[in-house]
């Protein structure tokens, strides 16, 4: 892969469009992005905690902050060191980072309520419609089920961007190709992604141990082509085993996976100790190890301050890690052979798993946020179990919306389902999809009540 095309400016489904001279297009693709009303809901939505009414807690909105400022600063230093082996012209590491803050600012905008146990729920409320199959659910093509029964935020994040959002359906954002390509961390369908798991051809290290193969998937059918578009213009390296495609991760993926994973991995810990899960000893030690032992005298300062001071050397530690994680991999990361994260790859991977395990252990299984985790998954099972009748109707009524009767308008009204151009069985899965994923946490809630009279 050559770094001339990984930096496209050009638009998606807009390509006559010329920059500013004072305002790069990466720079508008960051403001598009915030600006948006999806982005503004990660405000109200899960990061670890869910429900909770500390105001230093983080959501999903500070984290995506967080990780674009973290992902700016160790692209700007990738970019320096490519300024200096002359791979690419001094100014691109202006590029670089901006791409990579605005992919980091939307990494998260197609997470669903209640975090990844929401996922779960909106995948299982699924699957047990397609278990027996009746209606609008036998009557989509058997192809499509599983990016509805192993439904994927990533992949409704990249939805939004390029379909829903702003220019519905006419490329959405209109971000720059380079944008989209640093934020798709999954570059594969759901169809494809199962269809290899069963595969015992050859398949070019799609199943290699740590790739993304084995994870998840980053598009819906439906948004296909429109990746495509977005590869072919990259020139991302596409992978083609019988029926089955997929491409190789754009080099910024990495970066932008990098902020996300020294973020939450070190920011976990510090919200732990703020909410009184973990004790101030316990995320001391694990930060004091990340952040190098550093020597500074911290006994004039209070166990919250000497938990931000750690948390603030960690990441610094953290960026300088992947970097040097970046350097050593670069040849086999521009081929699209490099299989494991930059924070894997590290100098520090010891520290951060030694913090991974202490999270699964103590946080992500704390009894407040399992409680509400199984509240939220009743929650969204009653949310589209009270919106579906309005999707069967719909279909019903030949997906006529003047067709509906008084109650169905009625409920449609009530919670501004947007039917628009929906004709087909896989247009109203992904409609209530959009709708579910859309919500807050607190939302979701309300709108839960409401429908079952509660």
């Amino acid at each position: 892969m050559e770094w001339t095309n990984l930096l496209s400016n050009e638009r998606l489904h807009d390509p006559k469009y010329s920059q500013q001279p004072n305002r790069s297009i990466f720079t508008q693709d960051y403001d598009r992005i915030v600006f948006s009303e999806p982005f503004r809901r990660l405000a109200n939505k899960t990061q670890v905690q869910p429900l909770y009414e500390h105001d230093h807690v983080h959501h999903r909105l500070i984290h995506s902050i967080e990780v674009g400022s973290v992902g700016r600063s160790l692209a700007m230093a990738i970019g320096q060191w490519l300024v200096e082996k002359n791979i690419i012209e001094k100014g691109e590491e202006n590029s670089l980072a901006n791409i990579v803050q605005a992919a980091c600012a939307a990494h998260d905008i197609g997470n669903p309520p209640f975090g990844h146990s929401g996922e779960n729920a909106i995948g299982a409320w699924f699957s047990a419609r397609f278990a027996k199959p009746e209606g609008i659910f036998k009557d989509l093509d058997a192809n499509l089920r599983e990016e509805f029964c192993a439904f994927e935020g990533n992949a409704q994040g990249f939805r939004i961007i390029a379909r829903t959002e702003m220019y519905r359906n006419d490329g959405g954002m209109r971000l720059s190709k380079a944008v989209l390509g640093a934020f798709m961390k999954y570059p594969l369908s759901a169809a494809t992604k199962k269809g290899l798991a069963g595969d015992s051809r050859k398949d070019d290290g799609y199943k290699e141990e740590g790739y993304f193969g084995k994870r998840k998937f980053g598009i819906f059918n439906s948004e296909l082509p429109l990746f495509e578009e977005v590869a072919d213009t990259l020139k991302l390296i596409k992978v083609e085993v019988g029926p089955y495609k997929w491409w190789r991760r754009h080099p910024l993926v990495f970066v932008v996976e990098a902020a996300d994973d020294i973020c939450y991995n070190i920011v976990d810990l510090e919200d732990a100790f703020t909410t009184g899960e973990l004790q101030f000893d316990v995320v001391r030690g694990a930060l004091f190890e990340l952040a190098d032992k550093p020597n500074r005298d911290t006994t004039e300062m209070s166990e919250a301050e000497q938990i931000a001071y750690l948390r603030a050397v960690s990441i610094g530690k953290g960026i300088d890690s992947c970097l040097e994680a970046f350097k050593e991999n670069y040849a086999a990361i521009m081929a699209g052979t490099f299989s494991k994260s930059l924070v894997e790859a590290g100098k520090l991977s010891g520290q951060f798993a030694t913090i991974k395990k202490l999270a699964g252990a103590r946080i992500f299984t704390a009894r407040r946020k399992t409680e509400l985790e199984v509240s939220g998954h009743r929650i969204i099972g009653n949310v589209l179990s009270g919106i579906l009748p309005v999707y069967e109707q719909l279909a019903g009524k030949g997906w006529n919306r003047d067709g509906l009767d008084d109650h169905a308008k009625q409920v449609a009204r009530a919670l501004v389902l947007d039917l628009r151009g929906i004709s087909s069985p896989e247009q109203a899965l992904h409609g209530m999809s959009d709708f579910i994923s859309g919500m807050t946490d607190r939302y979701a809630l309300r709108i839960s009540r409401m429908l079952s009279g509660t």
